[in-house]
Formats: C-alpha cells, sequence, structure tokens
C-alpha cells in the first residue's frame, strides 16, 4: 500500500467568514480522507506525479456553515476527479 501525501501551501478563502471558513476546510478534508482511503484509487494513483493546478469549474456557495461544508466537499471530489491515473 503507498501513501499519499497532499500539501496545500495556501488555501484563499476570501468573503467567508471564520465559521464558513472552518466549515469549508472542514468538508475538503472529510472527503479528502474518504476518498484518498479508498485502496482501488490508491492503486490507480500509486506513480508519482504533480498537478499544480486543477480546473474545478462552476462551484455553488450555499447560504451557511452547511453550504460551506457542502461546498468543501464539493471541491475535494474535484480534485481526486482531477487525479488521472
Amino acid at each position: 500500500m503507498s501513501k499519499i501525501h497532499v500539501t496545500i501551501v495556501r488555501l484563499v478563502l476570501s468573503g467567508l467568514d471564520p465559521a464558513a471558513r472552518h466549515a469549508f476546510v472542514t468538508g475538503l478534508k472529510a472527503e479528502l480522507r474518504r476518498a484518498l482511503a479508498d485502496p482501488a484509487q490508491c492503486a490507480n494513483w500509486a506513480s508519482s506525479r504533480r498537478t499544480p493546478v486543477l480546473r474545478l469549474g462552476r462551484v455553488v456557495l450555499d447560504p451557511g456553515i452547511g453550504g460551506a461544508r457542502k461546498l468543501g466537499g464539493h471541491v475535494a471530489k474535484g480534485i481526486t476527479r482531477g487525479i488521472k491515473p
């Protein structure tokens, strides 16, 4: 089993209040953890490669902390889709 290390150097979340920023990061981490824990996906991503920029397309921010958490999850899903084997 390979280890996957994810490093986010900077995360700019302009326009979100502190509670929404925290919820966004919580959703992002939770979805990345879930997706990267899948052994089938890890086997596909075993070769080393860097992807400095991913285009995620349009994302929608629903109101409130739940919306920020949901947005974080959607961004994480976009990241995992962008990592192609």
